[in-house]
């Protein structure tokens, strides 16, 4: 996966990787610095709270799932960057000791007309919990260069 280029990114392609486990001190600690609402920063206000329980933060969610997609999805040698994400919603709570894994499937790969080195990869982002739930869904966008001739 390390050295993929834009052709290996083939639309209908799907790919699956994890797990990473999410914790309670780390729900606190990203919370408490970046989205300090009551439901991700205090456990007994947030047991009394909309979700019944501490969740983590959609934000702590979207940076779990970089961490899988760069650790397993995003080529090491081919990897520009992104333009952003599009339809970035986070559908289910996620909560201490959850294990999250990630789906990724390419719909889109179309090389750049103004810059043949490279092309634009448009991915569907899903990350699931233990329970086979879906919990977060993005279509990313990611530059990736063209394989050396």
């Amino acid at each position: 996966m390390a050295d993929r280029y834009f052709e290996d990114y083939v639309p209908g392609s799907t790919q699956e990787f994890g797990t990473i486990k999410v914790t309670e001190a780390e729900i606190l600690e990203f919370a408490t610095k970046y989205d300090p609402q009551t439901f991700h920063t205090d456990p007994v206000a947030a047991a009394e709270g909309p979700f019944g329980g501490l969740i983590a933060s959609g934000w702590h969610t979207t940076a779990m799932m970089m961490r899988l997609l760069a650790d397993n999805y995003l080529s090491k040698v081919a990897s520009l960057g992104s333009p952003g994400i599009d339809e970035l919603r986070w559908i289910k709570p996620v909560r201490p000791g959850d294990e999250l894994r990630l789906r990724v499937t390419v719909l889109q790969a179309r090389p750049s007309k103004s810059k043949p080195d490279r092309g634009l990869v448009h991915s569907r982002i899903e990350v699931f919990n233990q329970d086979d739930e879906l919990v977060f869904q993005a279509i990313a966008l990611n530059f990736l260069l063209r394989r050396p001739h």
